[in-house]
């Protein structure tokens, strides 16, 4: 194995095995060892990691999703059913549940081998994986015995026969050992000027030596020398001694930097439809540049973005002249260029909502998006004819005046109908967008809005012409469920209602911010303040939809949807200004449940700047939140504290994603 020193057949615990083989054997269970020669001899291999295999399907409240028959193939032959049992010796039960945890042969008892050949498959690879984790806590000179119906491993396996007894009866007995602190440690390397300080690698002399130490020193050493601008950086020389009389543990650390390199050409394999110009352009590999691995993941994450790819490798080629070039080959695979989806959600003021899309991914070779879109909403609180109604046909062409910039487009018909108002409206908008990093983009273009709609002033048409732009910053870990962070939105437009010589200029701000509590991110502050304002001459000239009106889910919850703001003969009419405020406490409970409280509170004014003539309404409430792999299932209960005319009692939210 590259970077490893070379292994040899040793002695663990008065047992002879093959340094290879076994390897070979743990790498296959997930993963591998370090393997002792007698006492006072060194380390003779290092502790590998091994990353978890992604599921091919994953299950909500016992419904399985995104199974196949690949997964029903793998069904076990003659399964042969054991009852493991793990003890720790000399007093050292704060390890059961690590070794617990580690342990093959009990967190798999369920998943039952396949015949007496896969029982002694799994418990040699158990052994290994047990002795990997006394390792990982810094005990060398500890045991792991393992008898399965009270024959001892190593005599079942030259047996290959066990009693008819079933389920067998496996005994893991562990003696965990004494725990091993660093004595001397060395660090250096050939060439790159690393830092010869231990602890500057997170090791120093006294402090346990836990395997998983040396081994996050050696991935900083080769990080540091990659960023460096060494992408073929390595451990030259591992030297690690365990001196069994004094139980401390002697480190050696040699990195060797290797040569410099420089980007050189980019190529690109596996496209079908795709442009592979188009790939090298949104790459933007700076070739000729010095190499650095923060530009491949920028390479990445923009090839990604584009969602064409259903998988993307950049391999990096051998350095090459003088000059150190060194070439990259982006390596892709296609994704289906038909998508078709759907969605629904429901509240209890809101009622039912679907909806659906059809999708055709990189239409002309060049990552462009045709999708046609359709909604309809408040199912079960209105007529047919009154409910919710979307239709949109939208076209994205990535890649317009440089990689940086993208065109948008689209054309959307719409009917809304809450409570305060009933609009017919035509959309057709245009943008340029411009990504200024990997945090900060916006967007610039023309829109032309039609809408008639019915509302406490009368009946009206409107016919806006408008110059919209918006800018965004997100820097949240995860867009579904984040735990640190923040995203803020600005949008502003200046319009001109031709139909009735009107100017306005509409202005809305948004920021959220996540704060984890602690290093487990179980405990997590979420805050949002959202505020706008319309420059019209008055209420009545801006078009109804376009209005600011508080209440509902994304709003104020507890409230009915868009039911909170000025008032004309009881019936809202909506304001020239709003300002929204959201506070939440989310508690994961366990690995799948999480719980929520929250506040929120708002208003809308007639005015364009808010002279909170009307107090904030405040909704609280509580929510339960399903963490799935496409996000957290959200489900929230919230109760008005101050409720209006044709407010509920308490109002229920379902949908995917947090709420804010």
């Amino acid at each position: 194995m590259k970077g490893l020193p070379s292994c040899k057949s040793g002695t663990f615990a008065g047992r002879r095995f093959n340094a290879f083989s076994s390897l070979a054997a743990w790498l296959a269970g997930g993963v591998s060892f370090v393997a002792l020669r007698p006492a006072g001899a060194g380390l003779a291999c290092a502790l590998l990691l091994a990353a978890p295999l992604p599921a091919n399907s994953f299950e909500i409240f016992g419904w399985k999703f995104f199974e196949s028959a690949e997964d029903e193939a793998n069904a076990v032959p003659d399964p042969l059913p054991y009852e493991a049992d793990l003890t720790i010796s000399n007093g050292a039960d704060d390890l059961t549940k690590e070794l617990k945890d580690a342990s093959l042969l009990v967190q798999q008892q369920e998943k039952p081998p396949s015949g007496e050949a896969g029982l002694l498959a799994r418990s040699l690879s158990d052994r290994e994986r047990l002795i990997a984790q006394l390792y990982a806590d810094g005990r060398y000179g500890g045991t792991v015995d393992i008898t399965l119906a009270g024959i001892p491993l190593e005599t079942a396996l030259e047996q290959s026969d066990l009693p008819d007894a079933r389920p067998v009866k496996v005994e893991i007995l562990v003696n965990p050992g004494p725990v091993f602190t660093f004595s001397n440690i060395d660090v250096s390397s050939q060439d790159g000027d690393l830092s010869t300080d231990p602890s500057f690698w997170g090791l120093a002399k006294g402090e346990v030596a836990a395997s998983g130490k040396i081994l996050t020193a050696e991935k900083r050493m080769i990080a540091v020398l990659r960023d460096r601008g060494y992408p073929k950086a390595r451990i030259a020389e591992r030297r690690i001694t365990a001196d069994h009389s004094t139980n401390t543990l002697a480190v050696a650390l040699i990195a060797d930097a290797g040569h410099q390199a420089r980007f050189g050409p980019v190529s690109v394999k596996g496209t079908e439809v795709t442009d592979p110009d188009f790939v090298v352009q949104q790459a933007m590999l700076p070739v000729g540049g010095v190499y650095s691995p923060e530009d491949l993941a920028r390479a990445r994450k923009r090839l990604n973005e584009l969602g064409i790819f259903s998988s993307i490798r950049l391999v990096e080629g051998e350095i090459e002249g003088p000059d150190g070039t060194m070439p990259v080959t982006i390596e892709v695979s296609e994704r289906k260029r038909h998508v078709i989806g759907a969605g629904a959600s429901w509240s209890s003021t809101e009622g039912f909502g679907v909806e659906s899309y059809w999708r055709r991914r990189n239409l002309f070779g060049r990552g462009e998006l045709l999708s046609v879109e359709g909604s309809v909403g408040r199912i079960g609180n209105e007529s047919v004819l009154d409910m919710e109604y979307s239709a949109r046909i939208a076209f994205e062409k990535p890649g317009v005046f440089g990689p940086l910039t993208s065109f948008s487009t689209s054309l959307q018909a719409r009917q809304e109908h809450p409570d305060a108002y009933k609009s017919r409206s035509i959309t057709y908008d245009a943008y340029l967008n411009r990504e200024f990093s990997e945090q900060l983009k916006g967007r610039a273009g023309a829109e032309v809005f039609y809408a008639n709609e019915e509302d406490a002033f009368g009946d009206g048409d409107y016919l806006l012409v408008g110059l919209p732009a918006d800018l965004t910053f997100d820097n949240r870990d995860d867009k579904l469920n984040p735990s640190k962070g923040i995203f803020a939105a600005l949008f502003a437009e200046p319009a001109y209602d031709t139909l009735n010589s009107n100017a306005m200029g509409f202005i809305k701000g948004t920021v959220s911010s996540y704060y984890a509590l602690d290093q487990a991110k179980r405990f997590i502050l979420a805050g949002r303040v959202s505020t706008g304002s319309i420059l019209a001459p008055s209420v009545e000239s801006v078009p109804a939809s376009r209005r600011f009106i508080a209440g509902g889910g994304g709003s104020i919850r507890g409230y009915a949807y868009r039911n909170v703001g000025p008032r004309k003969d009881g019936e809202v009419t909506g304001g020239r200004s709003i300002i929204e405020l959201s506070g939440e406490v989310r508690v994961m409970v366990t690995e799948t449940i999480g719980i929520v409280g929250f506040v929120d509170a708002g208003n809308a004014y007639e005015d364009s700047i808010p002279d909170f003539s009307e107090s904030l309404k405040v909704g609280v409430g509580a929510g339960l939140r399903y963490f799935t792999p496409i996000g957290p299932l959200r489900v929230d209960a919230a109760v008005p504290l101050d409720p209006g005319q044709d407010d509920p009692d308490f109002a229920l939210y379902v949908g995917l994603s947090q709420a804010f």
